[in-house]
């Protein structure tokens, strides 16, 4: 797939990719396991060498629900019946997004980590080590790491985008369908504001989120995976009447209506999740991924759905395939070997892509959930992100433009003028691009 799905590809791919959201699907793809003689007990080569790595390594996770309920620990202790020379530490980060970023300017980024989202795939080389090629056999997003014939980083999981909501919820405020049009949308959320229902958790005060409203949507919401790296020979690319503006637009009016979270400034984050489970807010604008960690929070799995975001009033939208973090090794890593075989392990056999609610990186692989079923009712064209323009991450980087963070989504979301917002922002990619000479 390099581009638009049709509908007829985007069933059949529904039907056998998605999604791996608290599946009981075994792992898509294991790495080659050490395994007895059929004939005699001696220990293969393969074995002997899987025994004999070990050591240290410390990941840093994005993850602190899964570190803080001991998800990852049960991860490490089925590597080290693997590896029983090995011994893993985790580090979560609360706000990895733009903690990770100074991290790997100061080499604390441990052995294995997320890439950065925003970091340009030029800057590679500079934090990261190469992975086999053979982890990517067949895998979406292979080459989203890719740099001068080396990839660096592999996907841990494929996401869509769109509205999860609380059923109950809709049904208290007397809501009987799923809003097709963006009108409905707003009339529905006004309902569920006068039932007492927080109707959209936006998220503003963990800011990650955010993105969402901006870089995280924008592409998908054009039409185009290359929507952004077009951008780069733009020098006012933050436009009212482009995929930015019509993203920031609905963001403002939910604010300005009331339809979010009053706090917008406190990271609230687990807490939100709560709030989705128990009805007491009603929708969240994010990835599949987050279906069961609502279900986790205590709602039941058949109380939660989810749809396309309608971001206008057709009736027909796009939707995104979109990898998750991509897992790699640092450059700086003093066992990399290890490292580099936790990294295969993670993806493929620890169990996260299927607990995480992820659809499979593995083409091949099948799993179900009913709420993508709901999504694929509404047969939205599905489009692949594709890998953008290290020039476009490179201008925003220099410009101080957060992509990946969400802050400078934050910032005009509550702008008083959200053109003069944008123009702000127009100034400073515009004296970035012509610093780098693009």
């Amino acid at each position: 797939m390099k581009k638009g799905l049709a509908l007829s590809s985007a069933i059949l791919l529904m039907t056998t990719i998605l999604a791996a959201c608290g599946g009981n699907n075994a792992p898509a793809e294991s790495a080659p396991a050490a395994s007895a003689s059929p004939s005699d007990s001696a220990v293969s080569p393969e074995a002997s060498a899987a025994s004999e790595l070990g050591g240290k390594i410390k990941v840093l996770t994005h993850r602190t629900d899964f570190l803080n309920d001991g998800t990852l620990d049960k991860y490490a202790a089925a590597f080290k019946e693997k590896y029983p020379k090995a011994e893993i530490e985790f580090e979560g980060l609360t706000n990895y997004a733009t903690d990770i970023q100074v991290r790997l300017t100061t080499g604390e980024a441990g052995d294995v980590l997320m890439l950065p989202s925003g970091l340009a795939a030029s800057e590679y080389p500079k934090y990261f080590e190469p992975l086999p090629d053979d982890f990517f056999t067949n895998t979406f997003f292979a080459d989203l790491s890719l740099f001068d014939g080396k990839r660096y980083g592999l996907s841990t999981g494929v996401n869509t985008q769109g509205i999860v909501y609380n059923k109950k919820a809709f049904a208290a405020a007397g809501i009987d369908n799923i809003p097709t049009t963006l009108d409905e949308l707003y009339a529905d959320a006004e309902k569920l504001k006068a039932a007492g229902i927080i109707p959209l958790y936006m998220n503003y005060g963990a800011q990650w989120p955010m993105g969402n409203w901006g870089d995280g949507s924008a592409w998908y919401v054009a039409g185009d995976p290359q929507f952004v790296s077009k951008l780069v020979t733009d020098e006012a690319p933050f436009k009212v009447d482009n995929a930015w503006g019509i993203l920031a637009n609905i963001g403002r009016t939910f604010i300005e209506k009331g339809w979010v979270e009053k706090d917008l400034s406190t990271n609230n984050w687990e807490m939100s999740k709560g709030e989705v489970a128990s009805g007491k807010a009603a929708m969240y604008f994010l990835g599949n991924w987050v279906i069961p960690q609502i279900v986790g929070a205590g709602a039941a799995s058949e109380d939660i759905g989810f749809f396309p975001l309608p971001y206008d009033n057709s009736g027909k939208y796009n939707a995104p395939l979109g990898s998750d973090y991509l897992v790699g090794v640092s450059k700086d890593s003093k066992n990399k070997e290890l490292a580099i075989a936790w990294v295969n392990f993670f993806v493929k056999e620890s169990g996260y892509v299927e607990q995480s609610g992820f659809m499979p990186i593995d083409k091949s692989a099948q799993s179900s959930i009913s709420q993508l079923a709901e999504f694929q009712s509404s047969n939205p064209t599905l489009l692949e992100s594709e890998a953008t323009d290290p020039k476009f991450n490179e201008i925003a980087n220099k410009a101080q433009i957060g992509i990946g963070t969400g802050n400078y989504v934050q910032e005009y979301l509550v702008a008083d003028d959200l053109q003069a917002a944008f123009d702000k922002l127009n100034a400073k990619w515009k004296e970035a691009k012509t610093a780098l000479g693009y």
